[in-house]
């Protein structure tokens, strides 16, 4: 019974964590800022790590299936 939750909560994690790393990658490759009115280097570097860290909290939920 409580399996279910954890694998909602890893799948929504795992998708954002995802979605956030390939948004990042995307620009980062077309020489577009990741958020505007910020350092490029700065902006790439919290995205990912913001992105790595979601889809790290999505592996850890599946762990606990």
């Amino acid at each position: 019974m409580e399996s279910g939750p954890a694998i909602f909560v890893g799948l929504a994690f795992a998708l954002f964590g995802g979605a956030i790393l390939a948004w990042t990658m995307v620009r980062v490759r077309q020489g577009e800022p990741v958020a505007h009115g910020v350092n490029r280097v700065a902006s790439a570097t919290l995205a990912s790590v913001a992105g790595s860290m979601a889809l790290a909290l999505g592996v850890w939920c599946f762990t606990r299936v």
